[in-house]
């Protein structure tokens, strides 16, 4: 594994955080519900900033932490496409006014980063330790691959236990108060419906990073790549959830294509894990040299090829409307 220099990896996040603060600043100080063009345009400009961002680790690592970020870059962005569903859910649950909805995915996305910062860092520690947590990191998302295929496309939004917890604790208010998170009724101390809002977007999308995450690590397992591909599959979701609205029905084959990701990085973490066996039970202790190893490269091709075919297939020859999809 290359080490990107760590001159490199801070002036990274520190401008990243800056591009964050200040798309919070725009949102902050004109909430609106941004148009088909404008979110297009965002979107653009984020897949841009990615594209970006691989070129200049292209020239400061070369092709291999380059191309372990596209390929992480490819399939968190994939896989967080299943966050635009679960954040039209409880937008809709909280019926939260069209114009607050921007600020409300910003921060809970923000939210949601660092969280995944915590979940990255435990998981690196955990593999430096541990390599044969590939074989659980392995099983899960080949688990998470069948159950992705007998899932029924009807979801419907449950409160978590973080907010179910935080109504117990404080009383909340029936009604929005424009942005704010806390209010004053009759001289008592509310939280906000947005206040829950935010909440639940963060901690909801901890749910997906439980299987996105172990997936990112079955491509690289460089912190750093990992962290940066999450942040760029998270920042541009917003726009995208916007420009796409109910587009994301017309790709019903998506999650065929997702499915195949996850599996085959399932079965590549189990032969990474072969390759450092030191369980007693597997041949003896010992690495098995059998295993095949599975260049970046081809991880790029498959990824890559899987998600195009179901787009594809999803635009030529969509289900029928009264069949499932």
């Amino acid at each position: 594994m290359t080490q990107l220099p760590g001159w490199f990896e801070v002036t990274s996040l520190v401008v990243i955080l800056a591009i964050l603060v200040v798309d919070l600043a725009v949102i902050g100080r004109r909430p609106h519900v941004p148009t088909f063009t404008e979110s297009a345009r965002w979107v653009g400009v984020y897949v841009g900033l990615a594209l970006v961002f691989a070129g200049l680790v292209w020239v400061v690592g070369g092709p291999a932490p380059a191309g372990e970020f596209v390929a992480g870059w490819l399939t968190e962005y994939s896989l967080s496409l299943d966050n635009l569903f679960v954040f039209a859910l409880i937008l809709g649950s909280f019926a939260v006014p069209r114009a607050l909805q921007q600020g409300a995915l910003m921060i809970g996305i923000l939210i949601a980063l660092v969280l995944r910062a915590a979940l990255i860092l435990a998981g690196a520690a955990i593999i430096d330790r541990f390599t044969a947590v590939f074989y659980l990191f392995g099983a899960i998302l080949v688990v998470t691959a069948v159950s992705m295929l007998r899932a029924d496309d009807v979801e419907e939004y449950r409160e978590n236990l973080t907010i179910r917890l935080v109504r117990r604790v404080m009383p909340v208010s029936t009604e929005f108060d424009s942005r704010r998170l806390v209010t004053r009724i009759d001289g008592r101390k509310l939280l906000t419906p947005m206040a829950l809002v935010i909440l639940s977007l963060g901690t909801t999308d901890l749910l997906f990073a439980l299987d996105s995450i172990p997936a990112i690590f079955g491509l690289t397992t460089d912190p750093f790549i990992v962290f940066t591909t999450n942040i760029f599959a998270l920042m541009g979701l917003r726009q995208l959830y916007f420009m796409l609205g109910g587009l994301m029905e017309r790709l019903a084959y998506l999650k065929y294509g997702l499915a195949a990701v996850l599996a085959f990085i399932g079965v590549k973490l189990v032969l990474e894990a072969l390759h450092t066996n030191r369980l007693p039970f597997i041949n003896h202790g010992e690495p098995v040299g059998w295993a095949p190893e599975i260049a970046t490269w081809v991880s790029l091709v498959v990824i890559a090829g899987c998600l195009g075919v179901a787009g594809l297939v999803s635009v030529l020859k969509p289900p029928r409307q009264d069949a499932p999809a």
